[in-house]
């Protein structure tokens, strides 16, 4: 696979074209983006995947659901359903898609919706009878056809934006340049001894503006693996041998961090999103003991009740916190 996009890369100019004269488009008003008179933020990046963007929303969720009736927005990646779906009782991986049904799962007081079309679904979500008071849109960094009043850009320490290309050679979804719609950009997944110095190279050559924000942010994660029934220290599984289970973009950052802690564990590394079928199932179902991802589990407990599935959740922790806080909250108030 990596191959075939090595000798695509001709077609990278065509890309950057194509991509470049889109986002003009907008900036220059021949196509519409629709701004609002209430505060939606957006969560995305320039790469494809795999930079936090799901733990990202989570933490903007714990940090306004007290205060405002908060609504998450996404498109609902595989899901088998069509158009605006709002989650309620009946809700499942397969009507929502499976990071929006771990949103619903975890935070059953929010309004949690999927649709494609993001303007469509910010209409229908302001057409119910509950309005919400704030909109996250989740992976929307790409959807102009909605201005939202707040951007959020993400970008990976080990994969900065700028160390990239356009696809298909590289992982860019549109040029470098589209980071200038950003108010903040985050660099996430930092390692923990992160340095002054380190830090201010990252921010010279991501080019930071004086009107953009700058913050890095490391994943943090649980001390315990739950299941739907209970919950056991991490520290238990010392000593003994587990199957890890990952069905995301990039697992080396947990497969580093049980390695880490001396885990002794074979690891089962399937695509981003993967839909196990029955005869993975049962495989699982042999095994005596399952650590997952929180986004896999959202998967898979709808396909076993075996309770010999566990799932690590992760957490976001961002340096300077009360700043970032801050800009957030005073976005949504103001």
């Amino acid at each position: 696979m990596k191959f075939i996009r090595h000798i695509l890369i001709f077609l990278v100019p065509f890309y950057y074209l194509l991509t470049w004269f889109r986002n003009k488009l907008y900036d220059w008003e021949i196509k519409s983006s629709k701004a609002y008179d209430f505060p939606v933020i957006c969560v995305g990046n320039l790469n494809v995947g795999g930079t936090g963007k799901t733990p990202m929303i989570e933490y903007l969720i714990r940090l306004l659901k007290g205060s405002k009736k908060v609504a998450t927005l996404s498109r609902g990646y595989k899901r088998q359903s069509k158009g605006f779906v709002l989650a309620d009782i009946n809700a499942s991986p397969l009507t929502l898609g499976d990071e929006p049904f771990q949103f619903h799962s975890k935070f059953p007081n929010i309004q949690v919706a999927v649709d494609a079309d993001r303007r469509r679904g910010i209409q229908r979500l302001l057409s119910l009878s509950v309005k919400p008071e704030v909109i996250l849109l989740d992976d929307a960094f790409q959807h102009r056809k909605v201005k939202a009043g707040l951007n959020i850009l993400l970008t990976a320490h080990d994969k900065l934006y700028t160390d990239d290309i356009l696809l298909p050679t590289g992982d860019l979804r549109e040029p470098r340049s589209g980071a200038k719609r950003a108010q903040i950009i985050i660099v996430t997944k930092c390692p923990i001894d992160l340095g002054k110095d380190q830090k201010e190279i990252i921010r010279s050559k991501l080019g930071i503006r004086s009107d953009q924000l700058l913050f890095f942010s490391r994943i943090k994660y649980d001390s315990h693996v739950y299941n739907n029934m209970a919950n056991m220290p991490l520290s238990d599984l010392t000593g003994q041998s587990f199957t890890l289970v990952t069905g995301i973009a990039d697992p080396s950052y947990l497969v580093d961090f049980l390695n880490e802690g001396n885990f002794e564990f074979e690891h089962m590394d399937f695509k981003d999103h993967h839909d196990f079928n029955n005869e993975e199932i049962d495989l699982l179902n042999s095994k005596p003991l399952v650590v997952t991802t929180e986004k896999d589990y959202v998967r898979l407990r709808e396909k076993t009740d075996s309770q010999n599935i566990w799932y690590l959740p992760i957490a976001v922790e961002i340096d300077r916190k009360h700043k970032f806080d801050k800009r957030v909250l005073n976005f949504v108030e103001n």
